[in-house]
């Protein structure tokens, strides 16, 4: 899975565990019922809620009966929370090193990694306004 899916499916699974009142173990959704839910592969699901279990946001139980399940309420899961679980705009790239003496490679990495960091203030800015729960919304 490349970089720029993760937040899509962490946001997609935060959703469905709500969807599914996954809220403790005796409710855990399977990585397989997720990956069905988006459609992508199982190993995909895993590898995004882990990070959002090392955030904080989901608890998860291997094996058989495993799964996984929110530990707070999806309207008190902000979306910058989930950016931050998988790693905020790091995902659009790093800047390669530039050419020494070169006038514009010197200044381009250093110049990318800004870019980079105020368009991560203003997602999460932007993400923090928006909940889970928000997610589940139909405003059609």
């Amino acid at each position: 899975m490349s970089d720029s899916q993760q937040f899509p499916v962490a946001a997609h699974a935060l959703a469905y565990l709500a969807h599914k009142g996954a809220y403790g173990p005796d409710r855990a959704v399977s990585s397989t019922l997720l990956a069905a839910s988006m459609p992508t592969n199982p190993v995909v699901v895993r590898r995004v809620t882990s990070q959002l279990a090392r955030a904080g946001l989901i608890a998860t139980r291997p094996g058989a009966g495993g799964g996984a399940w929110l530990l707070k309420p999806a309207a008190e899961i902000g979306l910058d929370e989930v950016l931050r679980a998988i790693d905020g705009c790091a995902n659009l790239g790093r800047p390669p090193p530039g050419a020494r003496g070169c006038p514009v490679g010197e200044k381009i990495p250093r110049q990318i990694v800004k870019a980079l960091t105020a368009a991560d203030a203003a997602a999460a800015e932007r993400l923090s306004r928006i909940s889970v729960a928000d997610l589940l919304i139909d405003d059609a």
